[in-house]
């Protein structure tokens, strides 16, 4: 992959490849921003970029290009978490791959999910940093820049992943992953702008899940309880596909308030459920609706915390205006 075909992230790219122009890559990088954005795409790409020998790297053709892309390339080192975190024994790793030097190139260690470091693994992460070398280049990603400890983030050139802008991550959807273009343009909104939050969605068959979730909204009596305690064992179990079920809601209260105010089909996420959210629009009041969206909200950082998620969603959905 070229960095011409990565989709978005025209700043932090071009950041990079002047960097490569005028021989000044930093020895650490932290790429930072919301799951999915396509901070790992951007250092893969980066990472071939550093160790292709083509006037516009990565050229996808040399001996060094097909390495990476056949994930064999032995400068190009990603790491993950085994389990829950980022161990020690894994910082020593890179550090004693670190006192060779790379045959040719530079030797690259792209760190995902960096905040999963240990604290024994972050205190040797930080020896390293505070010896940096010409010959090797790490690179952390993390949609969590805060959980990592200062010192760390002071020693690394921080760059910034925006979210995709709505219609990128529909284009990618449509020309990557063969969606028809009313599919793609609804994922699309739900996504947030994230390309890696889209494919997940398709996966888990979100448009049948927001469906269901718009319809429930569209019909909900609020002097039914039962109903509504009923309707919270339907939002999942996991965190994740909570989370993601009660963006659904958060966003169909959005474009109820969209809706009230302008009467815009076309400023709607949810276009094509525009009739439901209509309903909803007349049912509440905006005062009602800007509630709702609170309560939602409330919920979602409530869950991230790990707190009890039936009590969560069960109290959210019995003080629903």
């Amino acid at each position: 992959m070229k960095f011409q075909q990565i989709y978005g992230h025209k700043k932090p790219i071009a950041i990079l490849k002047s960097a490569m122009a005028g021989n000044r890559v930093a020895h650490a990088y932290l790429f930072y921003g919301r799951e999915g954005v396509g901070k790992k795409t951007v250092a893969s790409v980066f990472a071939r970029a550093l160790n292709c020998p083509g006037a516009d790297p990565p050229c996808d053709v040399c001996t060094s290009c097909l390495k990476a892309e056949h994930k064999n390339h032995p400068n190009i080192i990603e790491i993950a978490a085994e389990g829950q975190f980022i161990k020690i024994d894994t910082v020593k790793e890179i550090r004693a791959k670190m006192a060779f030097r790379p045959e040719g190139g530079k030797r690259v260690f792209i760190l995902q999910d960096a905040d999963k470091m240990n604290a024994p693994a972050a205190n040797a992460l930080l020896k390293t940093l505070e010896e940096p070398s010409a010959d090797n280049i790490l690179i952390l990603t993390t949609a969590r820049p805060h959980a990592l400890p200062i010192t760390i983030l002071s020693r690394c050139q921080a760059l910034p992943f925006a979210p995709l802008q709505k219609a990128e991550v529909a284009g990618f959807l449509r020309e990557k992953q063969g969606f028809a273009a009313d599919e793609a343009e609804a994922i699309a909104a739900a996504a947030l702008g994230s390309i890696g939050g889209a494919i997940e969605m398709k996966k888990e068959d979100y448009m049948t899940v927001r469906n269901g979730i718009l319809k429930r909204l569209a019909e909900d009596d609020p002097s039914d309880l039962i109903k509504r305690i009923a309707f919270a064992r339907r939002l999942g179990t996991e965190r994740e596909e909570i989370s993601q079920r009660l963006q659904i809601m958060l966003s169909a209260y959005r474009d109820s308030l969209v809706w009230k105010e302008t009467g815009e089909k076309e400023m709607l996420l949810f276009k094509d459920w525009a009739k439901a959210i209509e309903a909803l629009a007349e049912r509440l009041s905006g005062r009602e609706i800007l509630k709702n969206m609170a309560l939602v909200g409330n919920a979602l950082d409530a869950i991230s915390k790990n707190s009890n998620k039936t009590l969560t969603l069960e109290a959210m959905l019995v003080r629903l205006a």
